[in-house]
């Protein structure tokens, strides 16, 4: 229930975000949410019931303790899996095929009657509460939680995901996320001090980012590359 919960809350905020920033677009949507998001976090460090800047601590365990950290690991990778799923057959649909033609003009999609307001704001919705179902499962397994987690940082550590792993894909973001799980894990090799091993990972995503960006925009999981055209290619062939 608490899971279910946190993806509706998150809902419900991303909704109150989405109506009065969607007034600007662009750069400024996105400065937009970055400011939403820093007013947010320091709204939850003066909040009582959210621990204040010390956290919550204390948070159940969502399965039987007796399962143990494994069983949870499974049930987190189960579910990892049903979204991706659950993003795919929407991105296949006809929403998904609306959401495509309004990405592609705007102002067309608008000229045949459709309201595109609507579908960005339930755009902002759909990949909230898939953010907030995420974060409340991550609660219960470490079964401890401050703001300091969720900084600008974690932002744009989902940013650089997203941007190595590939834009316009399903399974793109996917293996940028398993992929930057690993870099930082190499890097403690080195045998760096662990003053420099922070600003090193920073370095490194930085520089994955612009690498990407510059020589292969599309990631490594390119949008051609989804099963989607796959099916279209041999249909047509």
């Amino acid at each position: 229930g608490s899971i279910l919960l946190g993806a509706l809350l998150a809902m419900l905020l991303s909704v109150a975000m989405a109506l009065p920033a969607l007034r600007v677009s662009g750069d400024y949507l996105l400065i937009a949410s970055i400011g939403f998001q820093l007013g947010m976090i320091e709204l939850i460090k003066n909040l009582r019931f959210t621990g204040g800047a010390s956290g919550v601590s204390g948070i159940p365990a969502f399965v039987v303790p007796t399962f143990g950290r494994e069983a949870y690991v499974a049930l987190v990778i189960a579910a990892a899996i049903a979204v991706v799923l659950l993003v795919r057959w929407i991105a296949h649909g006809d929403y998904g095929r609306a959401i495509s033609a309004m990405r592609d003009d705007e102002e067309a999609f608008a000229a045949l009657g459709r309201d595109a307001k609507w579908i960005k704001v339930s755009l902002f919705a759909l990949g909230s509460g898939i953010a907030g179902f995420a974060g409340a499962l991550y609660a219960h397994y470490f079964r401890f939680v401050t703001s300091e987690q969720f900084e600008i940082l974690m932002s744009s550590t989902i940013l650089t995901m997203v941007v190595v792993g590939g834009l316009k894909t399903t399974w793109g973001p996917v293996i940028g996320a398993i992929l930057l799980q690993i870099l930082p894990q190499a890097i403690t090799f080195l045998n760096l001090p662990p003053a420099l091993l922070g600003p090193l990972q920073g370095l490194l995503f930085t520089g994955l980012v612009l690498i990407f960006m510059f020589l292969r925009p599309g990631g490594l999981v390119q949008a051609g590359d989804t099963w989607r055209s796959r099916r279209s290619q041999h249909g047509g062939g």
